[in-house]
């Protein structure tokens, strides 16, 4: 597993290290000693799926409250997504900061979320499915989001949404911390 740093900090794309041969490649996803010798502390508390038919979907952006927050991986294993984090942690340097990657099932990277980030994603293709590696469980009364395209962070999104939930649609406009 390669991390490479983005521009908010302990959010990571993981790029796969392939052992290849004729058979085709080998590659670990996933191995709590190396993300941990990263930076990134993570225990699997749940396994996610997230199947969309259309591409121009969007789904977010999404977070948990403290104080259990939702640290998460996100893989595209079908289908290709634009993957958007936000920095919502106020005493971060990059807070109300966004930053995105496109994730699909052929480059096979991923991206590592901390709790205290809202995430969200786009679909590119149709029939795009995204799997969530979840570091704490889902506890409905704590979760909440912000808007797509909130001024407050003007996401670069490759697109206008073509199918989007109300309620991902119409959070009210976020309000930073002082």
């Amino acid at each position: 597993m390669k991390f490479v740093a983005t521009d908010i900090k302990g959010v990571d794309l993981i790029e796969l290290e392939k052992h290849s041969d004729d058979r085709g490649f080998f590659a670990r996803s996933f191995c709590k000693q190396e993300l941990a010798s990263n930076g990134h502390e993570f225990d699997i508390d749940q396994a996610n799926l997230s199947f969309n038919h259309h591409a121009g979907t969007l789904r977010g952006m999404h977070y948990q409250a403290v104080p259990v927050g939702d640290p998460k991986i996100v893989r595209c294993i079908s289908g290709a997504i634009f993957d958007v984090v936000i920095d919502l942690r106020p005493s971060s340097p990059t807070y109300c900061k966004w930053v995105g990657a496109k994730l699909s099932a052929a480059n096979r990277n991923s991206l590592i979320i901390p709790a205290g980030c809202a995430h969200g994603f786009m679909t590119l293709e149709p029939n795009t499915e995204v799997l969530y590696l979840m570091g704490a469980p889902f506890v409905p009364d704590l979760a909440s989001g912000v808007r797509w395209n909130d001024p407050t962070f003007d996401i670069e999104w490759p697109e206008k949404p073509a199918i989007i939930n109300d309620r991902d649609a119409n959070y009210p406009d976020y309000e930073p911390s002082k």
